[in-house]
């Protein structure tokens, strides 16, 4: 009896001490770095732990059988993986996480000159990638852009579809365009040539709402879109994105890299565009959508540098023929009255660099140039312009402490000239040239892991209009992991240009009338922002995203169409203008594979003149934008629904008869596509565009204006210079394309081929 009791404690023992020794151990990492404090949990036991500091993890005592092992971690995509154990064998079992592509994870430069990652940024920045763009794929950035919350593409012309971008309600001319943080695209090019930048080159781009004028200077005043190019040395081999729409709307993106010996790295990108199908759906005898033509060339170099210092230079070329008008329209009418069209040449040439200098200080100077040759017709109206920018700037980034400090001196030279009176003294051709100097300063403060302040000032000259100072202060306070709040504050300013911006100023459709000495706009701005984290166990994100926003201008230039409906009058409104409310995006993320981001912005613009407040012509109250997809990962497919909805604005009418109505309804404008990446290194699409068939002309006889008698021929007038209705002209109107809101293009298919070679 003895003796059996002493065996069957042995056992027990040499049991128990198997069953301690079985374990399961192993590493859980992110691009080969270690990912601590992710939870792992054997599914349907009571078997869970942690990684440690380093990303390593053990699970003992794990009982003989077949299991399913499921890690989670904030910011990263669960992984599931079945696992064996048998008695008396340990199991090692490594787990490799993705990174969530949510916009929370981003490195952002935009918001402070400096690298850093976009939740330890004292200055919200909305960052979105090509991923998020080729959810709904387009020609341009112009056209990419309608699906971000709050960034809205403004069609300006009817006939010839040019337009700008508007950020919070605000007119186009208010919003500074950036290609690699160079402001390339001035205001010239931003009604004719912000398409044309290769997609497929574009590695993000990031978004500041509100004043960066402290770092960026004049044009930064409602807001900054930073178009950020592929670093060559990580871009593929080679790629290719093609495709062509029901409309015969024909998109090539082609991209090649290569190496120049051990010291330099090059990328070319060609962009061509091709529309010819003369489409007049609404039946009133033009282009339902301006033809184009359009080329783009852009190249990148990267030097390899000792110390990692950085050397890149880029160039881009691009030339657009585009046309719109009657569809008889031929090259030989151009300029005529015989039939009318709107014919536009464009040439752009550009050049950016940076070069960090070879000191033991961080001293990076960056440089860009660009010149700009436009040649239009609007009918009988010739625009003949030459613009010409060149920037410097010297920057010094120095940490010191607490201190993250940041000094630069910049200079730009604009030479501007035109075929019409704002460049002509006494009739003598007299060319704007523009000098703007500035010096400015950043200190951002860290006093403790949760607190952080910003504190910016810039100092500018303008040759004409003198010094102006733009000061801006920001902080960040980290409640936690998951809560972050931001308070933003800055002033902006804007020197104007109205011919190079305003489009209805070139049409001829109306007679330009400059009522004073224009003075340069300015602004102050109040941002609070606040960021949500919820990690939920079962590996589902969320990232919640509000700001509150407020602006307030003076010296805002307004554009008078009522006083007379032949002339747009332009003056400094003798009061001040506001623009404010508030913006929510959403970005979740489930584990099953479905994403889905949402936004809505509720905006307020108001032109506040002798105690009467008005809101601007073509200002939504609110827009909303979502983009939904859903990987089937069993047959490689994903699904992509997008779309947005804007609220009414008010739009420009002619006269008290004129029968169009006075604002726009409410619309949507949604997309679904279908991509297919079950063969290697290629992605086949299809879809459809503006599902819901939404065409502006909607409840209207007609969008332009008397396209039977665009050079007015027929039109009377009475003694103080107002149209008079006849039989003939009943609404008593002229011919106008300044009534347009949203893209005059319906329902239609499109699908194309991706190929990426790494």
């Amino acid at each position: 009896m003895k003796k059996l009791v002493i065996v069957f404690i042995s056992l027990v023992v040499n049991f128990s001490y198997a069953q301690e020794k079985t374990f399961v151990s192993g590493l859980v990492s992110s691009e080969k770095n270690g990912v601590p404090g992710a939870t792992i949990v054997i599914m349907g036991t009571n078997h869970k732990t942690e990684t440690d500091s380093l990303g390593n993890f053990k699970l003992e005592n794990i009982p003989e059988g077949n299991y399913k092992i499921q890690v989670i971690a904030n910011s990263f995509q669960t992984s599931k993986k079945n696992i064996i154990v048998k008695k008396e064998e340990n199991t090692i079992l490594d787990f490799e996480l993705t990174t969530i592509e949510n916009q929370l994870n981003e490195v952002v430069v935009s918001g402070t000159l400096k690298a850093v990652k976009r939740l330890e940024s004292a200055v919200p920045v909305e960052v979105y990638s090509p991923i998020f763009f080729k959810k709904n794929p387009t020609a341009s950035i112009y056209e990419a852009l309608q699906n971000v919350n709050g960034v809205r593409p403004q069609l300006n012309c009817g006939v010839c579809n040019t337009g700008d971008i508007h950020i919070n309600g605000l007119e186009g001319p208010y919003t500074l365009v950036l290609i690699d943080g160079m402001p390339i695209v001035s205001s010239l090019s931003t009604v004719y040539g912000l398409s044309g930048i290769p997609n497929s080159l574009v590695e993000r781009i990031e978004i500041v709402k509100g004043p960066a004028s402290s770092l960026y200077g004049s044009e930064a005043v409602g807001g900054l879109i930073n178009i950020i190019t592929k670093n060559p040395i990580n871009a593929p081999l080679f790629s290719a994105d093609v495709f062509t729409t029901s409309w015969l709307e024909t998109n090539v993106d082609l991209g090649v890299k290569w190496n120049v010996g051990k010291k330099a790295t090059a990328l070319i990108g060609v962009n061509y565009f091709k529309y010819n199908n003369r489409i007049d759906n609404d039946k009133d005898g033009f282009t339902d959508v301006s033809l184009s033509d359009r080329i783009s060339l852009f190249q990148k170099w990267t030097f390899n540098r000792n110390e990692n210092r950085l050397f890149t230079i880029a160039a881009r070329a691009v030339y657009e023929d585009r046309f719109g008008g009657d569809t008889r329209w031929e090259k030989k009418y151009r300029g005529g009255d015989e039939i009318y069209g709107e014919s536009i040449y464009t040439k752009r040439a550009e050049l950016i660099g940076s070069y960090q200098l070879p000191f033991q200080e961080k001293f990076t100077l960056s440089f860009s140039g660009n010149v700009h040759y436009q040649d239009s017709r609007y009918g009988l109206t010739n625009y003949i312009a030459n613009q010409k920018i060149g920037f410097l700037q010297l920057i010094w980034d120095k940490k010191l402490g607490k201190n993250d400090m940041l000094a630069g001196i910049a200079t730009r030279y604009n030479y501007y000239d035109d075929n019409t009176p704002v460049t002509s003294v006494s009739g003598e051709n007299n060319p704007e040239k523009t000098w703007l100097p500035g010096i400015f300063v950043q200190d951002e403060i860290t006093f403790t892991e949760k607190h952080k302040l910003l504190l910016g000032m810039r100092y500018d000259y303008n040759s004409f209009h003198g010094s102006i100072l733009t000061p801006r202060v920001a902080y960040k306070w980290k409640l936690n992991d998951n809560n972050i709040l931001r308070l933003n504050a800055g002033t902006g300013f804007r020197v104007v240009n109205l011919f190079t911006e305003d489009h209805a100023a070139l049409t001829g459709a109306r007679e330009i009338v400059v009522a004073n000495n224009l003075k340069p706009e300015q602004s102050i701005n109040v941002n609070l922002n606040y960021i949500k984290k919820i990690n939920f166990s079962n590996g589902t994100f969320i990232g919640i995203e509000t700001a509150l926003f407020h602006t307030r201008f003076s010296n805002k230039i307004v554009s008078d169409y009522k006083t007379d409906p032949n002339k747009i009058i332009y003056d400094n409104i003798n009061g001040y203008a506001i623009s404010q409310g508030i913006s929510t995006n959403i970005d979740v993320n489930f584990p099953n594979g479905l994403k889905i981001i949402t936004g809505a912005s509720f905006l307020n613009n108001k032109n506040v003149e002798n105690g009467v407040k008005e809101t601007p012509f073509l200002t939504e109250n609110f827009t909303a934008t979502w983009s939904v997809s859903y990987k089937i990962k069993t047959i490689d497919l994903n699904i992509d629904y997008t779309g947005n909805v804007y609220g009414p604005m008010k739009l420009p009418l002619l006269s008290t008869l004129d029968p169009r109505s006075p604002n726009s309804p409410w619309y949507s404008l949604q997309n679904i596509q279908l991509t297919y990446s079950g063969w290697k290194n290629f992605e086949f699409y299809a879809g459809i565009k503006n599902i819901l068939n939404f065409l502006p002309k909607q409840n209207n006889p007609f969008l332009i204006s008397r396209t039977n008698d665009p050079f007015d021929k027929n039109v009377e007038y009475n003694n103080n210079g107002q149209v008079l209705a006849t039989p003939e002209n009943p609404y008593g109107l002229t011919f106008d394309t300044t009534y347009v809101y949203g893209p005059n293009q319906g329902i239609r298919s499109f699908f194309g081929l991706r190929y990426n070679l790494k």
